[in-house]
């Protein structure tokens, strides 16, 4: 891979991940109830998710690139679908101060840990990114050892350079990112991004 292939899945994963999904919501709520150490575990979990679905990608769509190539093509457009309809729902109602209050728990560090992983791994909004977004960056079939030692790195670095701040607002300003009002910023912030996503990798060659 080249530079400009690592700079731009960075990018591309930064806008991703700063767009709120289930599980800015869940870090959101987990920091909201329990404070910034929890939080801080459950981001870890977050990243161990990340680093699931990279490491599936790049072993996985290696092969099927070599041999189903139009297999993209249909990725690509569930992908569109998904994000355009995951716009409309945070145009709508997104995340709401009943789901962002929801999270009191106190668990451990472990605990904490193993709730973001699964929470990733179930999150549709993560599957979309590295199932259909991520081959139209890098060019899935060429990667090399080193390449994906890269890729870990700057996906670990890029999900807490992110969700740090999400995190330690939430803990330190729990009183604003409560408020219907900031809420509702956010959510119509989130559901442009989720539109505009859809129409650059709709319009992508």
């Amino acid at each position: 891979m080249t530079l400009t292939g690592f700079v731009t899945y960075a990018g591309a994963l930064a806008i991703a991940v700063a767009i709120p999904g289930p599980g800015v919501v869940a870090l959101i709520a987990r920091a909201l109830g329990s404070g910034f150490r929890p939080a801080a575990f459950m981001a870890l979990g977050l990243v161990a998710g990340d680093i699931v679905y990279l490491t599936a990608v790049v072993l996985g769509l290696a092969l099927l690139a070599q041999t189903f190539g139009a297999a993209f093509v249909v990725i690509k457009w569930v992908g569109v679908a998904y994000l355009a309809w995951l716009a409309w729902t945070f145009w709508r109602t997104g995340i709401t101060t009943t789901m962002v209050g929801a999270d009191r728990s106190r668990d451990g560090a472990i605990a904490s840990m193993l709730s973001g992983l699964l929470v990733t791994l179930g999150n549709p909004k993560v599957m979309v990114f590295y199932l259909a977004i991520t081959p139209t960056i890098i060019d899935i079939a060429t990667i090399s050892l080193a390449d994906y030692g890269v890729l870990l790195a700057i996906t670990s670095m890029v999900l807490l350079v992110v969700l740090v701040p999400y995190l330690a607002l939430a803990a330190k300003a729990r009183w604003f990112l409560a408020t219907p009002l900031a809420l509702k910023a956010l959510n119509r912030t989130a559901a442009a991004f989720m539109a505009g996503a859809a129409v650059a990798i709709a319009a992508r060659q």
